[in-house]
């Protein structure tokens, strides 16, 4: 999916873990607010952007979070994003409702559906476009994006498509799409999905009324984006689209499903992404003058991005924004509190 803001402001992230817990201590919950951006479109579909935020830019590797949805297509006009570039990171499409047809310029065609992990990966650079389709009345789901580590960011062009099966969990159940959990028996809790960084990425059901306990990695840290229901991690309430960030150090986490009705959340875990990354608009880098050196090569139709086929809409690509005017000082992660 596109940044489509159209004064996008630039943002120099890095992932600084608080002090490791104890053992079995429970590191301090910090709740990420969302703030809505419009898609764009004549109606403009909102999508609610937990990360990147002034209050934490990074989680493990994950450096971009939006949830959106559920959405009245025929109010909103649905998803419309034409053909647009991509540096130093990879797309994860993940879908509770709705089909979106997804085109590349490594010549993909593919649909994402519910359930379905769409992994795209841009290497040096790549450009994809995204449509809704006609047979969607309700388009709901979360777009994310991780950032590739320096090993990884000036390799080729992928795609991955994977259809992860149900893991049964006590006072619940997972789709593991990226990673793994640990402890749980069932190899479906394993995503074959190759990754570039330590990470973990699953669609999480929590039964009513349930406390569903997960075993985890202590030397990761979590964020837990709320889709539905009431939920509350350790004893920290959250509301639909907020997210709760866990530091390292923790063996489990406590997901507690206070309502009547079942509960579903995207967990996100990884590593400490420990390098410091640029992002502006659709661009991870790690400098100005190299963000500077995507936006003119693609504004050029340079070759690095290559081109999607088949895709009618207009406009046929999507512009870049201007650059700001001015370069951001490096903003830091606060600690976890313990």
């Amino acid at each position: 999916m596109s940044n489509v803001e159209t004064k996008p402001v630039e943002q120099i992230c890095r992932d600084e873990p608080g002090p490791e817990a104890l053992p079995d201590a429970v590191t301090g919950v910090q709740v990420l607010t969302a703030r809505d951006v419009p898609l764009g479109g004549p109606r403009a579909m909102t999508v609610h952007r937990t990360i990147p935020q002034r209050a934490r830019s990074l989680i493990g590797a994950w450096c971009f979070a939006d949830h959106y949805g559920p959405d009245d297509v025929s109010v909103t006009g649905g998803m419309v994003v034409p053909p647009h570039p991509h540096t130093g990171l990879q797309t994860v499409s993940w879908l509770f409702s709705g089909e979106i047809e997804h085109r590349d310029s490594l010549g993909t065609h593919e649909l994402v559906r519910p359930g379905e992990l769409n992994l795209m990966s841009s290497g040096a650079g790549i450009c994809h476009s995204e449509v809704s389709t006609a047979s969607t009345t309700v388009l709901h789901g979360v777009q994310l994006w991780l950032a590739l580590p320096a090993t990884a960011r000036f390799g080729g062009r992928d795609f991955d498509h994977y259809v992860p099966t149900p893991v049964t969990l006590d006072g619940g159940s997972a789709r593991v799409f990226l990673g793994g959990l640990p402890l749980v028996s069932d190899p479906n809790a394993t995503s074959p999905v190759p990754a570039f960084s330590p990470i973990l990425g699953a669609e999480v059901s929590i039964d009513a009324g349930a406390l569903l306990r997960l075993d985890v990695d202590r030397g990761f840290e979590h964020g837990v984006l709320v889709d539905s229901g009431k939920v509350a991690v350790f004893d920290t309430d959250l509301a639909t689209a907020e997210m709760g960030y866990v530091g390292t150090g923790n063996r489990t986490l406590e997901l507690r499903n206070t309502g009547d009705r079942p509960a579903r959340v995207m967990l996100l875990g990884g590593e400490p992404f420990g390098e410091e990354i640029l992002m502006w608009w659709n661009f991870v880098g790690r400098s100005h003058d190299e963000i500077a050196a995507f936006r003119d090569a693609w504004q050029a139709g340079a070759d690095q991005f290559g081109s999607v086929e088949n895709y009618h809409g207009d406009p046929a690509r999507l512009p870049a924004p201007a650059l700001p005017a001015v370069r951001i000082k490096p903003r830091r992660n606060p600690p976890a509190t313990s």
